[in-house]
C-alpha cells in the first residue's frame, strides 16, 4: 500500500458554521445528560425515603389467621355470669362485644381473635 500524504493524515479545521454547530450540540449534549442524572438522583432519593419511612407491618388480618383446612376456627369467650350479648362488632382480627352486666351496667369486651385471649374490658358509665 501507498503511504497517504502527510497533509491528508492532519485533521483540518473545521469551518465557523460547523464548528459553531459542534460546540451547540455539545452543549445541548451536557445539559440534558445533566437534567438526566439529577431526575435519577431524585427517583433514587424517594426510594430510599419511602423504604426507610414504611409504616411497620400491622397485626394480622382476621383473612390472614392459619386455620387448619376443612376445620373452623373455634374459641371460647368468657363474659361475667348473666352477661348479656347486646351487640359485636368485628375489625380486622378483632371482635367487640357490647354486653349488659348482671347489675344493668354495660361493658365492651375487646377479643383478640389470632391471639385467642380478651385485650381489654371497658365499662360504660354515666358521669
Amino acid at each position: 500500500m501507498v503511504r497517504p500524504i502527510a497533509d491528508e493524515d492532519e485533521e483540518k479545521p473545521l469551518d465557523p458554521g460547523v464548528e459553531s454547530v459542534r460546540k451547540k450540540l455539545l452543549r445541548f449534549m451536557a445539559i440534558n445528560l445533566g437534567l438526566l442524572l439529577l431526575a435519577l438522583m431524585v427517583v433514587i432519593g424517594a426510594l430510599v425515603y419511602k423504604a426507610r419511612n414504611a409504616p411497620p407491618a400491622g397485626a394480622p388480618l382476621a383473612s390472614d389467621i392459619q386455620v387448619p383446612a376443612g376445620e373452623p376456627l373455634s374459641a371460647d369467650i368468657v363474659l361475667p355470669v348473666g352477661a348479656k350479648v347486646i351487640s359485636q362488632s368485628l375489625s380486622g382480627n378483632r371482635i367487640s362485644i357490647d354486653a349488659e352486666l348482671a347489675d344493668g351496667s354495660r361493658a365492651i369486651f375487646v377479643y383478640d381473635i389470632g391471639e385467642r385471649r380478651l385485650v381489654g374490658r371497658f365499662a360504660i358509665r354515666n358521669k
